[in-house]
């Protein structure tokens, strides 16, 4: 599962291309009824398309800030009217709130944001307004004192709900602080190459000709949790400063994609092991080996496989309308006659395999996404502690169903962009128990467990000078190869 960075401007900004920036109390008052929807399960993408365009812009750099703050800002509130308000009221509030965080250095003048805020109550529910001014007023007599009370509740602390805390705590004790200050940051814009498209050689002229500055990207040595060596990624490229992609040249064309670095390392790994494969005899005819990606949607990693290798390869995903994203992203690449696409759940295989068997199959399973908050803040505030054992559950199904459809001798990616040890190492584990398979089916290339933690490691590159690489997102990666030859 990959996502794509949001690049809207900062809070406030609004769009100045053609039209005046929209006013803040404007904004203000869809922020509350997009953190309604959120708090209700909507999707922060999804409550953000229902906002409109004129406004969309400077409401979803607004509603990012508020995801980040969120924690802070509920309990704020919290301290500040013990007794909840009418949840509009609620929603605005604590909106006004998270963007008074952080304190030493909010989006906007405090007593500004408080007179635009009263001003989005007067529309909302013009009775709240008295209401809300004196709660905001209150916020700014003491801020010290009032984030003194914020910080002893794990939420307000951290910014995640408490149970997140606890978790990253058990799982991570060394990093957990780390990583939730981690997903507090605005992710980089990465950008792979099309490999078919002349590469990163090509793709750099163009940036260039556009006076964007780059540099090579690759995995900060911080990013393995078992000091495991890190893969090279060719294709990558990260932006200095984030742009709107059609400030981009070449994505009409095909000449790259939005993709972070460690959703990168999904299309080489599996390759590398289906080339141990080969040598065991897999695909040992030269016939083109046959691939499947259970879990397409939305298409990232199903493209970099296709641009890397030719093969027959299998788009499978339970989404039928996501895996129209799938289609769409291969077309934009010129790959679209390179994979068959299939809408079925994957676990249900009587209902969609034809009884041959793959060379290689990439599981990028279903997962609670807590390696991408920072590019996705909502979703820390959408997912339950009860949603983690059930996501489990639907990954081992999914490598119960999938693995005896692999050929003896060939090779199994799973992966999760998730930094929780259930979704990861734990799972193998498990899933290496059941099986009765011993250690040794795990490729010594396997990454494992890959933390969204900045260092200062430096990568260098002809033409480019050193740099601190960034952080990458958060991931799992295992493969495993099938005891047995072709």
């Amino acid at each position: 599962m990959t996502g794509t960075r949001s690049t809207a401007p900062k809070p406030g900004t609004g769009s100045r291309a053609t039209n005046p920036t929209p006013s803040l109390h404007q904004q203000l008052a869809h922020v509350a009824h997009i953190l309604l929807q959120v708090r209700a399960g909507s999707a922060l993408p999804d409550a953000l398309a229902r906002v409109p365009p004129s406004l969309r812009a400077g409401c979803q750099a607004l509603g990012f800030h508020v995801m980040r703050w969120l924690g802070s800002a509920q309990a704020a509130r919290k301290a500040l009217a013990p007794r909840d308000p009418a949840p509009d009221v609620d929603a605005l509030l604590t909106s006004a709130l998270a963007l008074m965080w952080p304190l030493d250095a909010p989006p906007y003048p405090p007593h500004t944001l408080v007179d635009q805020a009263v001003k989005a109550a007067a529309r909302m529910a013009p009775r709240s307004k008295g209401f809300v001014n004196a709660v905001l007023r209150q916020a700014l007599r003491d801020p010290a004192g009032l984030e003194d009370t914020v910080r002893r509740k794990p939420e307000g602390r951290f910014n995640h709900p408490s149970w997140w805390v606890r978790r990253l705590q058990q799982d991570w004790p060394a990093q957990a602080e780390a990583l939730m200050q981690a997903a507090q940051q605005h992710p980089p814009l990465t950008l792979r190459a099309h490999a078919r498209r002349g590469g990163l050689a090509a793709l750099s002229k163009g940036l260039d000709a556009a006076s964007l500055a780059w540099r090579p990207c690759g995995l900060p040595r911080s990013a393995s949790a078992c000091g495991a060596a890190l893969p090279e990624l060719p294709q990558a490229l990260v932006l200095k400063q984030a742009v709107p992609v059609d400030r981009i040249p070449g994505f009409a064309q095909g000449d790259w994609s939005v993709q972070d670095a460690a959703a990168q390392v999904a299309a080489p790994l599996l390759v590398e092991g289906l080339l141990r494969a080969k040598a065991k005899g897999v695909c040992a005819d030269g016939s083109r080996p046959r691939i499947l990606d259970a879990c397409a949607a939305p298409g990232g990693k199903t493209a970099h496989l296709l641009e890397l290798l030719d093969a027959d390869l299998v788009a499978l995903d339970a989404d039928a309308q996501r895996l129209e994203r799938v289609a769409e992203t291969l077309q934009r690449l010129d790959l679209g006659r390179a994979a068959r696409l299939l809408a079925a759940d994957a676990r249900q295989v009587a209902t969609w395999w034809d009884g041959r068997p793959f060379d290689a199959i990439l599981l990028d399973a279903p997962c609670s996404a807590s390696g991408i908050v920072r590019r996705h803040p909502d979703a820390r505030w959408l997912r339950r502690e009860a949603d983690i054992p059930a996501l489990v559950k639907v990954q081992a199904e999914l490598l119960h169903a999938l693995w005896p459809l692999l050929r003896p001798g060939g090779c199994l990616l799973y992966a999760t962009c998730s930094v929780f040890k259930a979704e990861g190492q734990a799972q193998i584990d498990a899933f290496l128990q059941r099986q009765g398979l011993p250690s040794g089916v795990l490729d010594p290339a396997w990454p494992g467990h890959l933390l969204p933690l900045v260092d200062n490691s430096a990568i260098s590159a002809p033409g480019a000078e050193a740099a601190a690489l960034p952080a990458c997102d958060g991931f799992f990666y295992a493969l495993l190869h099938k005891p047995g030859s072709a």
